[in-house]
């Protein structure tokens, strides 16, 4: 599952003028076996790059689907809090 939260739904709104997150719900086959990984990006406008820049990278690795899935809502709901309630997936 792949989801960007911002706080606009604009479409006239320059990208210059806006942040988003990222959030990552996926599975990754490790030395030990299957996890499941929540990552979080943040994402904003580098006038230095001309382009969007991806950082502040954060994982979490979990043994447990359902403690992977409790943890990206509770990112996507401290995101909510912060503003960024408009997702790609509910448009």
């Amino acid at each position: 599952m792949q989801e960007i939260l911002a706080k606009t739904e604009e479409p006239n709104v320059p990208l210059r003028e806006q942040e988003f997150f990222e959030l990552i719900l996926s599975d990754r086959h490790t030395e030990k076996g299957l996890r499941f990984c929540v990552t979080q990006f943040h994402i904003q406008w580098s006038d230095e790059d001309g382009q969007m820049i991806w950082d502040q990278e954060e994982n979490e690795l979990f043994w447990v689907l359902a403690e992977a899935k409790r943890r990206y809502a509770e990112r996507r709901q401290a995101l909510s809090e912060r503003g960024f309630v408009y997702s790609d997936m509910e448009m």
